[in-house]
């Protein structure tokens, strides 16, 4: 069940990583709704995030929750939303979006275009205000 997010673990492609462990990797999304917006993934290929073992489903969401404190660090928001959808790539992850509002966190508006340099530069900022 490779996807592109085996692809980005194992460093077959680039991705603008936030923060990485051995069980899990936050990177940013690259057709973001808002500026921050960053997929947290376990390295385990699970399709479906209901399908996650307890302990990783409880570990996944405990590093989410510091990748999110970073974030609020950095990106001027109210909070930081929380979404898994799990349509999109089969392999489960979440979204962590930079929301002032309910409608900040709508996949049907359009995504944001940001250069490589801007989403580096942001992923940098973020990942050195998460702290484990």
């Amino acid at each position: 069940m490779s996807s592109i997010f085996t692809k980005i673990i194992n460093k077959e492609i680039p991705s603008h990583t936030v923060a990485e462990n051995e069980n899990f990797i936050a990177f940013l999304d690259i057709n973001p709704i808002s500026k921050g917006h960053t997929l947290v993934v376990p390295k385990r290929e699970i399709d479906y995030y209901f399908d996650l073992p307890d302990d990783l489903l409880g570990s996944l969401n405990i590093f989410a929750k510091k990748v999110a404190e970073g974030m609020k660090k950095v990106i001027p928001c109210n909070r930081i939303g929380v979404t898994v959808i799990g349509l999109e790539v089969p392999h489960a992850h979440i979204h962590l979006i930079p929301i002032d509002g309910i409608y900040d966190m709508d996949f049907g508006k359009p995504k944001l275009e940001m250069t490589q340099e801007e989403l580096a530069e942001i992923a940098a900022e973020i990942g050195k205000n998460v702290k484990f």
